[in-house]
């Protein structure tokens, strides 16, 4: 048995924690929102609420056997900081990954701004499904055109107004959705263009691409930032002595 940390509010993040309870490891699981630690409640894990420094991290990393990154694909620098801070503290880290999806027919681009840039040359209306620290980056974009699907928390709905939604333009609702549901929202806002991430299977992204061949509309696929990791299972089974 293992003491573990575990960095992550996400789909997987909640399964790897249920997993490695089973294989008799004790866990604590960090999680960003309060959010995070409602997913958890039902689990036999310690859950630590709030985002965390560097400086954080190193105060906390030393009392655990192995730091393990279960964090969002695109949330580079929380998974830049437990680097830095499992190297200092001499504790091992493994980064769990997703699965890429596959996805044919999109508009890739490299960040949220870049989107946001080429929207700019584009007609219809938009719904934004890449979380609420990204909504900045549409600013540029008349806000009358934009839609926004964000969870709903304080600093979501907060983000939304900030970008100067109205407010019949907030969509707050917590995902993975299906397919049908994809396209019902997106028939429902006349939305041309869907802005998404490719969250993977645990993220619904083939729900989306799909949602939006269906109804006619494009999707604009921010590209995941390149890191190296393993599979949930690869964890899984390093952890057992496979």
């Amino acid at each position: 048995m293992k003491k573990l940390l575990l960095f992550g509010g996400t789909t997987e993040g909640r399964l790897l924690a249920q997993k490695l309870c089973q294989q008799g490891h004790a866990v604590t699981v960090s999680v960003a929102t309060a959010l995070g630690a409602e997913e958890l409640r039902e689990l036999p894990v310690a859950v630590l609420t709030g985002r965390l420094d560097q400086g954080e991290m190193e105060a906390l990393i030393p009392d655990y056997q192995m730091v393990i990154d279960a964090t969002h694909p695109y949330a580079r620098e929380v998974s830049r900081n437990l680097r830095s801070a499992c190297h200092s503290c001499g504790v091992p880290l493994r980064r769990v990954l997703r699965e890429e999806s596959p996805a044919q027919g999109c508009v890739r681009v490299g960040s949220c701004a870049e989107a946001a840039e080429f929207l700019k040359g584009q007609s219809g209306n938009v719904l934004i499904a890449t979380g609420a620290k990204e909504l900045a980056a549409f600013a540029g974009l008349e806000p009358g055109r934009l839609y926004a699907r964000v969870l709903p928390t304080h600093e979501g709905l907060s983000a939304c107004e900030a970008l100067g939604l109205p407010h019949r333009n907030i969509l707050a609702l917590q995902g993975p959705f299906t397919r049908r549901m994809n396209a019902a929202m997106l028939e429902q806002y006349h939305v041309r263009w869907l802005v998404t991430k490719d969250g993977g299977r645990a993220g619904g992204f083939a729900e989306k691409l799909a949602a939006a061949q269906e109804v006619g509309a494009s999707l604009v696929l921010v590209e995941r930032p390149r890191e190296d990791g393993a599979s949930m299972e690869e964890l899984l089974a390093e952890l057992q002595g496979v």
